[in-house]
């Protein structure tokens, strides 16, 4: 985890710098109105992906390393050409995990955050889960484990191409020429990410676009219909860890409403969206018919808030680049309290970007959390050791955020924005 953490120190602030630059693209080049808050809830999103794999919150029922050792014929070394084919077979392996999470009621569930907002940008790319607790999809991988592929090669290669994704989260290059026909582009992606019935479930590759062109799941990007981003059953919450959730929840409330023991076992099983009929008659939930007229999720706020909500991002990010910097100092099971702060911080701060009145309960519960924290080990995880008076300063940071959050509190109103007012 401590390599792990390193990468990403390098990796999150490259990630920021495009982030923030195709923002002021759009902003002043483009002329185009910012939904911060809708950036903020996925870059939340982010910190607890990161949180959780950091703290190794999953575990895998079948590792490539058991099945490599068992099922392989050969064992090939370990040159470019090796690294090329891993690269290969590992996009072929995510293109059918991708493809199940589509199709699949429960799978669903572990993919829909990252398919929750309803704008298309490249922190859309970093709105990843943490619902997946439990990995089950490493048989996909077996073509290598079958050639002896070592497992070193698998774990090089696999945050590669999952960095190598973020870059065509954009609506602001259009068509890229030969490479269409080979590649993952943002023209491709912009239709995988919309959710018109000309372009659900399409193009779940993730680096070569030749798998759906095979399987027949692609789907070009038409002119005359324009791609509208998110979900067909709308989240209306900023809260990342609410939204990965939801949906199970739901699948949960329908496995115990429904009176058939035939329907309790297709809520988990059925194609993603299904219910049975009765709960559907009698506990309805909004779905999303008509793409071009439906009432998006927009909260009007004040500078002020907006301002406030980005210092506070600006703090997860640094107290979380804390953790990433001293894994191995901090320790088992210190990281644990650490990560559960975290969550809590991010859980409290989207829930005041709701405007929830219980978000004033959750400021509290974080300051008590971060001063009990502070009280118990004397300093920040030693950061006293590096920053004198730094528990001072974090203690009237506390103080300071609960004022803030009673005061902005009251800026409990919403105003929708209609499909006829985006941009």
């Amino acid at each position: 985890m401590e390599k792990y953490g390193k990468i990403l120190l390098i990796i999150i602030p490259i990630f920021l710098v495009f982030i923030v630059l195709e923002k002021l693209y759009g902003r002043y080049i483009k002329g185009e109105k910012m939904n911060l808050l809708d950036t903020a809830s996925s870059l939340t999103s982010s910190i607890t992906m990161v949180t959780k794999n950091v703290l190794g919150l999953s575990f895998t029922i079948l590792s490539y390393q058991w099945i490599e050792d068992r099922v392989a014929l050969t064992h090939i070394e370990s040159t470019w050409a090796t690294y090329i084919f891993a690269f290969v077979v590992l996009d072929f392996s995510h293109y059918w995990i991708h493809r199940i999470e589509h199709a699949n009621n429960f799978f669903w569930n572990s993919h829909i955050v990252h398919h929750s907002s309803e704008e298309f940008d490249l922190a859309c790319a970093v709105r990843q889960p943490i619902s997946s607790f439990v990995k089950v999809f490493t048989l996909f991988m077996l073509p290598a484990a079958l050639l002896g592929i070592s497992s070193m090669v698998i774990a090089t290669v696999t945050p590669i191409q999952f960095f190598a994704q973020f870059w065509y989260h954009t609506r602001y290059i259009n068509r890229m020429g030969f490479l269409e026909h080979l590649i993952v582009t943002p023209s491709h992606h912009r239709v995988h990410h919309a959710f018109n019935p000309e372009y659900l479930d399409k193009n779940m590759s993730q680096i070569f676009i030749i798998w759906d062109k095979l399987f027949g799941t692609f789907q070009e990007e038409r002119a005359d219909i324009i791609p509208v981003y998110g979900i067909t059953r709308p989240m209306r919450t900023w809260n990342p860890i609410k939204i990965n959730f939801i949906h199970l929840w739901l699948l949960i409330q329908d496995t115990w409403r429904t009176s058939s023991w035939k329907n309790k076992v297709s809520v988990w099983t059925n194609p993603t969206g299904w219910r049975p009929a009765d709960v559907e008659k009698e506990y309805p939930v909004t779905k999303i018919d008509d793409v071009f007229n439906f009432e998006k999720y927009y909260i009007k706020r004040s500078s002020f808030f907006i301002y406030w909500v980005w210092i506070q991002i600006a703090v997860i990010f640094l107290v979380t680049a804390y953790l990433l910097k001293n894994i191995a100092v901090i320790g088992t099971p210190d990281i644990f309290i650490y990560g559960g702060f975290i969550l809590i911080y991010i859980f409290a701060l989207t829930d005041f970007m709701d405007g929830n009145k219980s978000s004033i309960i959750w400021e509290i519960v974080k300051a008590c959390y971060g001063i009990s924290i502070l009280l118990f080990f004397g300093d920040w995880f030693g950061l006293d050791h590096f920053f004198a008076h730094s528990s001072k300063i974090i203690m009237a940071y506390f103080a300071i955020s609960i004022l803030v959050t009673m005061r902005l509190g009251k800026e409990n109103h919403a105003e929708i924005l209609l499909p006829n007012q985006r941009r």
